[in-house]
């Protein structure tokens, strides 16, 4: 879709982009493309698309899927929606908001009752929402098999980052999927035009998390509480934040093969697990 097409249906729609809900609206065909490509779609997909828009993406996605939910939470943008994609008989445009959509009965459909349906996410993710949608996805029942999003481009560079780097988000992400970005886009890649660029992220969805943890909760409340003071060591910030002694978080950084005098940015999720695993009693 044009920015001619876009600048017509806000106008004919009488519709303002909001600042608040992070409408900036594809126009770039070479985006547009990056994103199809990294979804790897096919006729047997399932596509969940997160801010539907105005369709621009939708209709792309609706050509090469057997079916595509089109998720919108701004009630307005409905109706140039279903003029839109009044062709596309396996679009199921549905207004909600993911963090509070009950997703196992969005993707069975209307009046079905839920079932376990493999599919994909593809979203262009609001910067205020970002982590608290990623990770509603990635804990979600049922889980996608892999997620294109495109993110602020910061994000995006937190998502990918290695050791000596790492954020809570960064863990979060990590420990249920490999991300990897795959396009990048400037700011004039949609209006109207935010004041940063952005980033496409393509996120493998393991099927098993690599990291041994039975206990996701107590796993991530570590990691929360390691990274509360990221500027510290962990034989310092952990005791704290854990509510244990200095002695009992020193051995088992020890006995986890994990120097004493790191800092929360320098462990990889497998560091992390292997903390957890000597922590654990005390957690529960």
């Amino acid at each position: 879709m044009s920015l001619g097409e876009i600048r017509w249906l806000l106008r004919e729609f009488n519709i303002r982009p909001k600042k608040s809900l992070g409408q900036n609206f594809l126009v770039s065909g070479a985006l547009l493309r990056a994103i199809t490509s990294a979804a790897d779609i096919d006729k047997k997909d399932t596509i969940l698309e997160i801010g539907a828009g105005l369709g621009t993406l939708t209709r792309v996605l609706a050509e090469g899927a057997q079916r595509v939910i089109a998720l919108e939470i701004d009630e307005r943008l409905l109706l140039p929606l279903y003029q839109v994609l009044q062709d596309y008989p396996n679009v199921e445009i549905v207004q909600g908001d993911i963090l509070k959509i009950d997703l196992a009965q969005l993707l069975a459909g209307p009046g079905e009752a839920p079932k376990e349906v493999n599919y994909k996410v593809v979203a262009n993710l609001p910067y205020y929402a970002t982590s608290a949608i990623l990770r509603r996805l990635l804990e979600a029942a049922p889980k996608p098999q892999l997620l294109v999003v495109t993110v602020q481009r910061e994000v995006a560079e937190r998502l990918v980052a290695e050791p000596g780097q790492m954020s809570t988000l960064s863990v979060s992400v990590q420990f249920y999927g490999q991300p990897h970005i795959v396009a990048r886009a400037p700011a004039g890649a949609f209006y109207p035009s935010p004041k940063v660029s952005s980033a496409v992220v393509r996120i493998d969805v393991y099927e098993e998390p690599p990291a041994e943890v039975d206990d996701v909760e107590a796993f991530f409340f570590l990691v929360r509480a390691g990274f509360a003071q990221r500027r510290k060591y962990l034989k310092n910030s952990l005791p704290q934040g854990l509510g244990l002694s200095a002695d009992q978080v020193t051995s088992a950084l020890r006995r986890a093969r994990i120097e004493e005098t790191l800092r929360p940015q320098a462990l990889s999720v497998e560091d992390w697990a292997r903390l957890y695993r000597e922590l654990a009693p005390q957690l529960r």
